[in-house]
């Protein structure tokens, strides 16, 4: 008997991940899984959103719920109001959800109040910072989860600590959940879109770049962009650096970054910022000029949970402008140095990154077939 599916989506990263599993029912389980695809409207922007829809070649959402932009009450409630409408129209057997943003947690609940079984993918994942919106999102969805999917084998601990069987039972509920260590899906899509993007994007040849001769920097996160002081360290840092006549800086600007950058920087920094040469600030990048650009950079510097990832994927370090990660892997490994929005940690961590040269790159994120083993304990659990 085929199950009904809706899988909601809402943010860039989670059109992305999508597609895995999405690519992976049509491919090889179609005649079990059937997919509603719900989009919550959350990224509203055309360049973060629609764009990466006809680019990846995922099918278009049967719903939009449109809710755009607000604080994170409003938004989350105009999302539970959409969605239950949605649930009691489709009637689905389960709902599938990514990561931890408000869309993760609206979906999550309003499935909790049908009693509809919850898969989260991207499960056990904590930075251990209950300031961050996020942490709560992601802890609140995995107790109402009756299927949890890890990518990490640190989320599965931590799962573990917070009381979690690792038993497996025949049939999944939120009561008796099932939980699995199962690979990352974005390592399932760098594998799949790397090829596509080296035929595809022309970025480097369009902004003049060499191979290993620039930087890949993205700045998006509220905690960073609405405070004067982090925004300024963070931009200082980034002149600083590219200062280096051999070396440039891309920073593709979200919308919010953009927007603060003109309201809460001085007209000396602002100035300095638009006098730099080097740094090239252009605006939100489809994801194969985006995998395009980490498979060539040099190093990324990123407040971005996914560039994290992905810096690693394709063997790149880091430098993380966030003061915890989720990805500890990749920091405990050496892969990545934490340096918050400080300018001298941001510099101190580029100077140790670029000089280091014993980097490893064990398969902490699986072997690219994350997708599948998915729908397989989803056919078989539920």
């Amino acid at each position: 008997m085929t199950k009904k599916i809706i899988t909601i989506i809402g943010a860039r990263p989670q059109i992305i991940k999508s597609s895995a599993i999405s690519r992976m029912i049509e491919d090889r389980f179609k005649n079990d899984l059937e997919e509603v695809l719900v989009h919550t409207g959350q990224h509203y922007d055309d360049k973060l959103s629609s764009n990466f829809f006809r680019e990846l070649g995922i099918k278009l959402p049967k719903y939009n719920l449109n809710v755009g932009s607000d604080a994170h009450a409003i938004q989350t409630a105009k999302m539970l109001e959409g969605l239950d409408e949605i649930y009691v129209k489709e009637q689905p057997d389960a709902i599938l959800i990514y990561g931890d943003t408000n869309s993760t947690l609206a979906g999550a609940l309003v499935a909790s109040k049908h009693q509809i079984p919850i898969i989260h993918v991207e499960a056990g994942l904590r930075s251990f910072n209950k300031k961050m919106p996020e942490e709560i999102n992601r802890i609140a969805c995995d107790h109402m989860s009756s299927l949890l999917f890890s990518p990490t084998k640190a989320g599965l601990e931590n799962l573990k600590r917070e009381g979690f069987s690792i038993a497996i039972h025949a049939k999944a509920t939120a009561d008796k959940p099932n939980i699995y260590q199962c690979g990352d899906v974005m390592m399932d899509n760098s594998l799949y879109f790397s090829e596509l993007s080296e035929k595809k994007s022309t970025i480097l040849k369009d902004l003049d770049l060499t191979a290993d001769k620039f930087i890949l920097s993205t700045i998006h996160r509220d905690s960073n962009t609405d405070s004067e002081e982090k925004l300024k360290d963070i931009l200082e840092a980034l002149i600083e650096i590219s200062g280096n006549p051999e070396i440039k800086i891309v920073l593709p600007l979200h919308p919010r970054t953009k927007e603060s950058i003109s309201q809460r920087l001085s007209d000396d920094l602002h100035a300095r910022l638009l006098e730099t040469k080097n740094l090239i600030m252009i605006e939100p990048l489809g994801f194969l000029d985006i995998i395009a650009l980490e498979k060539n950079a040099r190093m990324i510097i990123t407040d971005s949970g996914g560039l994290q990832k992905e810096a690693f994927f394709f063997k790149k370090p880091c430098v993380i402008l966030r003061p915890q990660t989720e990805w500890v892997e990749i920091v405990e490994n050496g892969n990545a140095i934490i340096a918050d929005a400080n300018k001298e940690n941001i510099l101190n961590a580029f100077e140790q990154l670029s000089t280091k040269s014993d980097f490893t790159f064990p398969t902490f994120y699986g072997d690219g077939n994350a997708a599948e083993f998915i729908c397989q304990k989803i056919i078989q659990d539920l």
